[in-house]
């Protein structure tokens, strides 16, 4: 695999590649089913243009068929990178978990990850965000100039994971 300069495509790790998998599985194989046949059922109760249930499941039927299209392409672009194979584990690329520590010695644990598994809440930040940007190739005890648009911050890198 070598060091990861630039990831090409959508870069994804396994387990976000099986939630993807798992939220399709899901819409095809469980909900759209249901709204078929709600729908079918509406549609045999006679006039269409004041049934809720057939105008709420065509409605959810567009809907389920519109994300069924978006995770198609985004599981066809995804380029599935598995952070433990990573050939040199003291630098910081795709799949990293890093510590850091600010100016003041707060430290904040930030993963990077790819576009679709990102959640900032939970401390997984998409792999082109501009922390990530500046994380990329940082090794134990660099410091990294991040800028944001609250203003520059400098960050140290305490400690590098690939779990």
């Amino acid at each position: 695999m070598g060091a990861q300069k630039s990831v090409p495509g959508n870069p994804i790790t396994p387990g976000g590649y099986a939630a993807l998998r798992a939220r399709y599985d899901h819409l095809l194989g469980t909900e759209r089913p249901e709204i078929v046949e709600i729908v079918s059922w509406a549609a045999g109760n006679g006039d269409r243009s004041e049934n809720g249930d057939y105008l709420y499941g065509r409605k959810r039927m567009r809907e389920i068929d519109r994300e069924l299209g978006h995770l198609s392409r985004r599981m066809k672009a995804a380029r599935v990178i598995d952070p433990a194979e990573q050939p040199d584990k003291s630098r910081a690329f795709f799949g990293a978990t890093v510590t850091l520590a600010d100016e003041d010695d707060a430290e904040k644990t930030v993963t990077l990850v790819g576009d679709d598994e990102q959640d900032a809440s939970a401390g997984r930040i998409d792999w082109s965000s501009p922390l990530a940007r500046a994380l990329k190739g940082a090794s134990v005890g660099d410091l990294r100039l991040v800028r944001l648009p609250c203003g520059d911050r400098e960050w140290e890198v305490v400690a590098i994971d690939y779990a």
